[in-house]
């Protein structure tokens, strides 16, 4: 199944703690995990996050403000956010293609103000805010089921399929032929379900792939690869690791 690497977090960040948690079993062809990322005491200067594209749409929570809350998504390039000296963020990290809600909801920016729309994140926010992580992924999971039973969240056999075997793909033409249709079809049910074209869709998955595989055997040469990577995450491969956690 599709794996995305964490968002970029300095090596020299202190009192930053991220966890990460799988979803139910029941679950696991729509969230790819429940996640927190928060501050054990307060930080001397402003922390950054260094958010990749990832294909995913993220529910996320303020616990520090439950009236702060969204639905959010990267495109195809990096994003810096600054969360301040001390925070406390949940979230459902969606797979790609499951997230049916209004796409104008979704935002691709630091999120910091009250959430107004007709989801029941602050409730669920509110609800949250009462446990310790490990007791919020069950109202996490009770999140997810309410927006299956509303349709916002469904399984998308395409992406599924496209996720499945992205070992096989190298070029669009190798996309269309894993969903089993044509590269028209293609380019029309992603744009529909996802908000990507095939190339962008490919450009993102293929550098999340990077983190995990020789670039040789997602990229046609060395050049080819440190060009790409660096358009989306704003590094070159060896300055990224050399400063974040991957």
């Amino acid at each position: 199944m599709y794996d995305p690497i964490q968002d970029g977090i300095d090596k020299t960040a202190r009192s930053v703690r991220y966890a990460v948690a799988k979803s139910p079993a029941h679950l696991s062809g729509l969230v790819h995990c429940y996640w927190e990322l928060k501050t054990e005491s307060t930080l001397a200067d402003d922390f950054c996050l260094h958010a990749l594209p990832d294909a995913c749409v993220n529910i996320l929570f303020n616990e520090a403000d439950t009236d702060i809350a969204g639905v959010t998504a990267l495109r195809t390039t990096y994003e810096v956010l600054n969360l301040g000296k001390s925070f406390h963020y949940v979230g459902i990290q969606l797979l790609p293609g499951v997230w049916q809600g209004n796409p104008q909801e979704i935002a691709d920016q630091f999120v910091g103000t009250p959430y107004t729309g007709v989801l029941p994140l602050v409730a669920t926010n509110r609800e949250l805010a009462l446990r310790d992580f490990s007791a919020k992924q069950d109202v996490l999971s009770g999140l997810v089921q309410w927006f299956i039973d509303a349709k916002l969240v469904v399984s998308n056999p395409i992406t599924e399929r496209i996720l499945a075997q992205l070992d096989d793909m190298r070029t669009v033409a190798d996309m269309a032929a894993v969903a089993c249709i044509s590269p028209r079809q293609l380019q029309r049910t992603l744009k529909q379900t996802t908000g990507f074209s095939p190339h962008d869709l490919l450009k993102v998955l293929r550098i999340q792939q990077s983190f995990k595989q020789h670039y040789l055997d997602l990229y046609a040469d060395q050049s080819h690869y440190i060009h790409s990577f660096r358009k989306v995450t704003g590094y070159t491969p060896a300055k990224y690791i050399d400063k974040f956690d991957v």
